[in-house]
């Protein structure tokens, strides 16, 4: 049986990787993954972890090297195209390029081409401003045609009130939903006070 083939984008909010990873064995058992990480995850240790060490997890998990240049991205649309992108952890960073069509970085330049194909886009952000500054491009993604939002929460509404954060255990059931072409419900999560 031929899995779908879904490229598994990584930006640099390295608080949710264990989350990510959490989940991405479940995901490789379904899935056919093509790992991806913008050049600043690629590159950047920090207290959750070295840029090598998450390299070397998504190589022995999906039996891949993660796609980490603009260049190396570019054909993941044309040339060898996926049936979905997932971008988890999205950035508030990311999502306002991808609001705004910026195509800097090997993630976004992977969302561009492979949105050039009709194909579905799952967003799993993380930010600290999703209540401020990144409302309005979560909103702009959420109405672009073939996105899909994992469903998010308040990440920690008592120390960071304007904090959001998907939930990443619902990626699994975001990316089936989004292959069918429907977004996963509710969307909006909420927090258990």
């Amino acid at each position: 049986m031929n899995k779908k083939r879904i490229g598994l984008a990584l930006c640099g909010s390295y608080c949710t990787y264990e989350k990510l990873f959490g989940v991405l064995g479940t995901l490789c058992e379904r899935y056919d993954i093509v790992p991806i990480m913008s050049e600043t995850a690629a590159s950047t240790d920090s207290r959750f972890g070295t840029a090598a060490s998450f390299k070397k997890r998504l190589f022995d998990l999906t039996g891949r090297a993660p796609v980490c240049t603009i260049a190396d991205a570019e054909p993941l649309g044309p040339s060898t195209p996926m049936d979905a992108l997932v971008i988890a952890p999205c950035t508030g960073n990311t999502m306002a390029k991808l609001a705004h069509g910026v195509t800097d970085t090997a993630v976004t330049m992977a969302a561009k081409a492979h949105l050039r194909n009709g194909k579905p886009l799952v967003i799993a952000f993380s930010t600290n401003d999703g209540l401020t500054g990144s409302a309005p491009n979560i909103a702009a993604l959420f109405n672009r045609k073939n996105v899909y939002l994992v469903p998010y929460k308040q990440d920690d509404f008592t120390k960071k009130p304007y904090s959001l954060a998907s939930d990443f255990t619902l990626l699994p059931d975001a990316i089936e939903a989004a292959l069918e072409g429907r977004q996963l419900q509710p969307i909006i999560l909420q927090n258990k006070c």
